[in-house]
């Protein structure tokens, strides 16, 4: 399993609707991930600065450069669209973190 990381941005003030919508997150997009595989995925948001932390393993054979090709990815996007920083096809703006350090 390879881990890791990225960062995105929620819009000032939708904290509550970011974490309300993940806490009901849709089979279909849970199953998609899973099948892309995509494992032990966690968000975390600096409230300060409104940058969501977010951190996965995947299998070394993943399938995440398929994810926007998908009808229910891209629906996702256009859900969470309102409420965070996001590129011009809808997907979220990721900004990839260097792996610095790691204890197991």
């Amino acid at each position: 399993m390879e881990q890791i990381a990225f960062k995105m941005r929620l819009n000032p003030g939708q904290a509550s609707l970011y974490k309300s919508r993940h806490d009901a997150l849709w089979p279909e997009l849970d199953k998609l991930l899973g099948e892309a595989g995509v494992r032990d995925y966690s968000i975390f948001l600096d409230p300060e600065t409104h940058t969501l932390f977010a951190v996965l393993r995947r299998r070394s054979d993943h399938k995440m450069d398929d994810l926007p090709k998908h009808e229910v990815m891209k629906r996702w996007w256009k859900y969470m669209g309102d409420i965070m920083a996001t590129n011009p096809d809808g997907s979220p703006v990721v900004v990839a973190l260097e792996p610095m350090f790691h204890l197991e």
